[in-house]
């Protein structure tokens, strides 16, 4: 079965060339000799990255291999200018980057709905010549001609912007969360790797509120180099604000698994552990009151916890509170 999720495409993209400016003199029945009058040609059309909040895949781009803008039309006589090149518009979901597939040089990022880059500029049109007359050259007989287009291999690379990231081994309970807290579906199973794709759900909160959470395929040890489902998903983890590691509470040693998620994490992006971190012991209905008074004993120091259970609902609501205080923090203390 193919998957819908894609975060990665390559596109030959190319501008439009400018319309060349036209080399014209003014001929009329009663005016045989008339001045300069050839027109401007008009601009190449540009390649634009946009960005759509309705979309979060680039499945839409997954065929698409060539774009080329159209070409500016040459100006015309009466100092008509020529017609620009139709721009091509690229829409991408909100966190796509763009970079030069050669150099892997970024050429900008899509944040915010509506947001436009140019990547390709198209070619400039080129002047008629009577934009070359003056008082000492009366009938220039030349015309520029128009600027070439530009063309490159393009790669869109989609990270997905979410406000909570989930960490966590396969089966620790994730795509239930998501389920439970957001209108999401996720495929849910008990067997490793039932996500295999990222999943995005909004988490209502008090007051109309709300928050986006992210469900990334899970994390084996030696995911950063390459195990498992490997590098391809730890790079949705980098745009998410807050990481909630999730442990199940049948776990051998749940601080000995967080301690792998983090370290994973670090080999793959060290600035990972510069974000805000929340630590969800899950499937807490598994486990007897003296083992969970066990599991407090050994947990992380300064790093908020709440013990939950998707199923039954235990501890979901103090874990919204824990995730809005944490996402909030900074607005609010500057509200103060």
């Amino acid at each position: 079965m193919t998957s819908n999720f894609v975060d990665y495409v390559k596109i030959f993209c190319r501008s439009g060339k400018g319309g060349s400016g036209s080399m014209h003199f003014r001929r009329e029945k009663y005016i045989p000799k008339g001045g300069p009058d050839g027109g401007d040609g008009g601009r190449g059309g540009d390649i634009i990255l946009r960005g759509n909040a309705q979309l979060w895949t680039l499945l839409h781009l997954r065929y698409t291999k060539h774009l080329i803008a159209g070409d500016g039309v040459p100006g015309g006589k009466n100092q008509l200018t020529g017609a620009a090149g139709n721009d091509i518009y690229i829409d991408v979901p909100l966190g796509t980057v763009a970079y030069r597939s050669e150099s892997h040089e970024m050429m900008g990022e899509i944040t915010e709905d509506g947001q436009t880059i140019v990547l390709l500029k198209g070619g400039r049109g080129g002047k008629g010549n009577a934009f070359f007359k003056t008082s000492t050259l009366q009938a220039p007989k030349f015309a520029q001609h128009g600027e070439p287009s530009q063309e490159e291999w393009i790669t869109m690379e989609l990270k997905l912007l979410a406000d909570v990231g989930l960490v966590g081994f396969p089966n620790a309970g994730k795509s239930t969360l998501l389920s439970v807290v957001s209108a999401a579906k996720p495929e849910i199973a008990d067997y490793p790797f039932t996500t295999l794709v990222p999943n995005l759900g909004i988490v209502g909160y008090r007051d109309h509120r709300s928050f986006v959470m992210a469900d990334i395929p899970g994390i084996i040890e030696g995911a950063a180099e390459g195990k498992g489902l490997g590098i391809r998903f730890l790079k949705h983890i980098e745009r998410n604000s807050t990481l909630l590691f999730m442990v199940p509470a049948n776990s051998e040693n749940v601080k000995k698994e967080y301690d792998i998620l983090l370290n994973e994490l670090k080999k793959y992006n060290p600035e990972l552990l510069d974000k805000d971190r929340i630590l969800a012991i899950t499937k807490c209905d598994l486990v007897d009151e003296d083992t969970i008074k066990e599991i407090k004993k050994h947990l992380p120091k300064k790093i908020p916890h709440a013990f939950i259970c998707s199923v039954t609902g235990q501890g979901i609501v103090e874990l919204k509170d824990l995730i809005w205080n944490m996402l909030t923090k900074g607005v609010e203390d500057e509200e103060e």
